[in-house]
């Protein structure tokens, strides 16, 4: 399986996921890393190319994320924070999965799910990885993981924990969708050999 990460911020997620394939876990051909903008997270990878955001619509720099993609034969599109919103082209072009920091439905869109999960007082968060559709954060849900969330805890603590589980079930995932066949039935993702 051929795939490609686009990132936007540090790039943690990027860095477990290419650990993960130096380590043997992935067996998959990371075939590039796309920036939207000059990312911090560029620096773990060996082939990663920025097309600045600024001053393109969404759906022109989409546009040139195709190109880019089209000669790699690229199997499965990863977003690990990245701060941007797909285009349906791209959607109906690519498999692309996201990783968010809550149990989706809940507190979805937006970079403040953490904060939000904080200031609503909820006992157990998360994060959830699924994929993309037309809609923010509304895909087939394809793992999650709960996090307790602690009286004691702030923005940061909180943020740290669901990180840590963020970089173990983007990977799981990455390794189901290159080993597994999957189907959809009402909105859940089964997999099968």
């Amino acid at each position: 399986m051929n795939i490609a990460v686009l990132i936007s911020g540090t790039g943690s997620n990027l860095k477990a996921i290419i650990d993960n394939i130096n380590n043997g876990f992935l067996d998959v051909g990371l075939k590039v890393v796309i920036a939207n903008c000059d990312a911090p997270g560029i620096q773990y990878a060996e082939n990663a190319i920025i097309i600045n955001k600024k001053g393109l619509t969404h759906k022109e720099h989409d546009r040139k994320v195709l190109e880019i993609l089209e000669p790699y034969n690229i199997d499965l599109v990863c977003l690990a924070g990245y701060t941007q919103i797909i285009q349906e082209e791209m959607i109906e072009r690519y498999t692309i999965i996201n990783i968010h920091p809550s149990l989706l439905p809940s507190f979805k869109g937006g970079l403040h799910a953490q904060r939000d999960a904080l200031n609503y007082g909820v006992k157990v968060t998360g994060c959830t990885v699924h994929f993309v559709e037309n809609d923010v954060d509304t895909g087939p849900i394809i793992y999650q993981k709960a996090v307790p969330v602690y009286d004691t805890d702030d923005l940061k603590t909180l943020s740290k924990r669901i990180l840590v589980q963020e970089h173990i079930i983007y990977s799981k995932v990455i390794y189901l969708l290159s080993k597994y066949k999957y189907k959809i039935v009402n909105r859940k993702v089964m997999f099968y050999e």
